[in-house]
């Protein structure tokens, strides 16, 4: 693997002997999952059914954080959770083959759930306070906190530091950024302090399948410590979602409505990490591919617009 291309050593030979290596033996069927973060195929095994094989992209995380990852799915699941957790192979969930760290889950399917139903909002609602009432139980030691220094410091250099912002908006930039993080810390310091706990992170439509029986969870990659109103915003599209998403979470968890004033704070946060985030990947071939828009200057002065409107609105 290299630096600039981190999963071009990562053939269907090698996902297909990663898999057989820790004991679940493929039949050579291989399917590539979207993910761009890190790659994630479905595998189809010699005893029938399927499993899904998530390989971390190199440097990302430490060891220490992607196993408070896997602990975290477990702890879940054991709680009667409906989170997909890893398997375990000789008591390890963390997996390595030819320089990469994987993970093997049971393959679950499912439909993206339907955000327009008050009784299936209410349904998660109920879900996400006792995956909360579970994250309180401790904290993440390895896993980092969703906060300024994580969501706007850091991307913020990422597109500083990239060739991919045009060198005549880089100025541009720089400002809307900035009063971008001047305002989040107004407001953040005009809320208050509020709860901090173990949280999905990235709690939006994508990451809950629906099937007969009900909705589960997957995906922890962004698993940090934060308010519990980040695994609730992204799925209430209005007030009248959050309602719903409320009145299910209040029957197995109290919620602080202090926590609703930071909703636009934590949409202008992901606002600046999204850039970021792209800035610091294009390196790898999969966000050119994915993202081309990123590489055109008009894309760049209306998310600098749009930074000015964030700033203004907070």
């Amino acid at each position: 693997m290299t630096e600039g291309a981190p999963y071009a050593a990562l053939s269907p030979d090698v996902v297909l002997a990663a898999v057989d290596e820790a004991g679940s033996w493929s039949d050579g069927r291989l399917l590539t999952l979207n993910s761009y973060e890190n790659r994630v195929f479905q595998v189809g095994l010699e005893d029938g059914g399927f499993v899904v094989a998530k390989f971390y992209r190199p440097g990302r995380w430490t060891d220490a954080a992607i196993m408070e990852e896997h602990a975290f799915a477990l702890e879940l699941a054991a709680a009667e959770l409906p989170m997909v957790a890893p398997l375990a192979f000789d008591g390890q969930t963390m997996l390595r083959h030819a320089g990469y760290r994987y993970a093997v889950y049971p393959r679950r399917g499912g439909r993206a759930p339907s955000l327009e139903s008050a009784d299936e909002l209410e349904w998660l609602g109920r879900l996400l306070a006792r995956m909360h009432a579970v994250g309180a139980r401790s904290r993440f030691q390895a896993r980092g906190v969703l906060d300024r220094p994580t969501m706007i410091d850091a991307p913020m250099r990422a597109t500083l530091g990239s060739a991919l912002l045009p060198a005549h908006l880089f100025d541009a930039y720089r400002h809307a950024a900035g009063r971008v993080d001047d305002a989040v810390a107004n407001r953040i310091e005009a809320v208050g302090p509020v709860q901090r706990i173990r949280l999905h992170g990235d709690c939006h439509p994508g990451n809950v399948l629906w099937t007969d029986a009900g909705p589960h969870f997957v995906d922890l990659d962004d698993a940090r410590t934060g308010p519990a109103v980040q695994d609730l915003w992204m799925l209430a599209g209005d007030d009248a979602m959050m309602t719903a998403l409320l009145e299910g979470y209040g029957q197995f968890r109290d919620f602080d409505p202090t926590e609703l004033a930071l909703i636009p704070v934590l949409r202008a946060m992901r606002q600046v990490h999204y850039a970021g985030w792209i800035a610091e990947r294009w390196h790898d071939p999969a966000f050119p591919a994915a993202f081309p828009f990123a590489a055109e200057a008009r894309w760049w002065e209306q998310h600098i617009a749009d930074l000015h409107e964030i700033a203004d609105d907070l």
